[in-house]
């Protein structure tokens, strides 16, 4: 089957298929739950907290065909959690149920280099980048890279893992065998002014709706604080425009039901594009309480035939990552009144961890 493609909506009581078992999976089961269905979780990890909150689970890894067909055979649609499932795993459940984001859209997603020449092709301004599979393919583009490069590995790169800064060609490889990997990517490093995000939600009938952008802060390369409605001041009006023109021009390339984040660097000349995800995002977990209805919700919506809902604001909110090593902000927080507590039901609080988030109202 292809990417999903509902004439009418899913009846109450339908399964939801979820490739991934982190907080993003446990998220949107219980958004689902609220909207009457139930939801089957797919995953490899033994700590995998989606399944706490699923009706079904099954616990295989994504090679494992039996294991996928099986899922397929006991689920009325299936999306993923993040995008680095396997495409040929979506593939195979393809076969058999309908999928959303498609194996297409994922194999984009997965690789720096194939959503960077995407962008590129809609006419999106992305920072100058060069593939990287020897050491001796940094030192001409970087030389070209006024303000430096950072070099990527062009898959599984998260939350700053996978990447190395690199000023002058000394430096080249050391970072290169840093990396461990022969498949890179050298980017110029963008002087930008602040980070926004980008949200859109695109039903299988191609009607689509924005989310207000995001302001965010990182921290060790981990996103650290998000702010919403993004002011004017910092993402002006036009920029917010393009921004939403730009995200909404690759979800309708990839022909994408669900929902797609972009993270954008905001600059003296304009946006520059950083990366997509074609899945629910940590800077839009504010959604929940401040948005009419919420990136998880929308997803649901989205996937399973129902019309998106409103993504209005509610008033102003902050979102702050809660992470293995910050776990008394967290405690400190349970009797702050408007702090809303998002728990995520991981076994072990480790630096780096995602581990909750708190969403606080700052204004009307």
């Amino acid at each position: 089957m292809p990417e999903a493609s509902l004439s009418s909506p899913l009846p109450e009581g339908s399964i939801i298929g979820i490739l991934g078992g982190g907080q993003l999976g446990r998220m949107t089961a219980i958004a689902a739950a609220e909207l009457g269905y139930r939801c089957h979780v797919y995953a490899p990890e033994g700590d995998a907290p989606a399944c706490d909150v699923a009706a079904f689970s099954t616990r295989a890894d994504y090679d494992d065909g039996a294991a996928l067909a099986g899922f397929a055979a006991a689920v009325d649609t299936v999306t993923s959690e993040f995008e680095n499932v396997p495409a040929e795993a979506m593939e195979a459940i393809a076969l058999n149920a309908p999928v959303s984001p498609g194996a297409a859209a994922l194999r984009t997603a997965q690789h720096r280099i194939a959503e960077k020449t995407l962008a590129r092709s809609l006419g999106i301004a992305t920072p100058d980048f060069a593939p990287v599979n020897r050491a001796s393919d940094i030192t001409a583009p970087l030389n070209g890279m006024a303000h430096g490069a950072i070099l990527k590995t062009c898959r599984l790169g998260y939350d700053g893992k996978g990447q190395a800064s690199i000023s002058t060609a000394a430096e080249a490889e050391a970072a290169f065998d840093g990396l461990k990997s022969d498949d890179c990517i050298l980017e110029e490093r963008i002087d930008f002014q602040a980070e926004a995000s980008f949200l859109i939600a695109r039903s299988a009938d191609g009607r689509i709706a924005h989310f207000p952008a995001t302001i965010n802060a990182h921290k060790g390369g981990i996103l650290s604080t998000s702010v919403a409605p993004a002011d004017a001041e910092t993402l002006p009006p036009p920029l917010l425009r393009a921004g939403q023109d730009a995200v909404e021009a690759l979800a309708r390339h990839l022909e994408l039901v669900g929902v797609l984040a972009m993270e954008s660097f905001i600059t003296g000349s304009g946006l520059v594009f950083n990366e997509i995800a074609p899945r629910p995002h940590n800077s839009f977990h504010w959604t929940i309480e401040g948005a009419e209805t919420s990136q998880f919700a929308q997803l649901v919506r989205a996937i399973t035939g129902l019309p998106l809902g409103s993504t209005g604001a509610m008033g102003r909110w902050q979102m702050d990552n809660i992470l293995g090593e910050d776990m008394d902000r967290l405690d400190a927080a349970m009797g702050e009144a408007g702090a809303f507590i998002h728990r995520y039901g991981k076994a072990a609080a480790r630096p780096g961890r995602k581990m909750a988030h708190i969403t606080r109202q700052i204004s009307d």
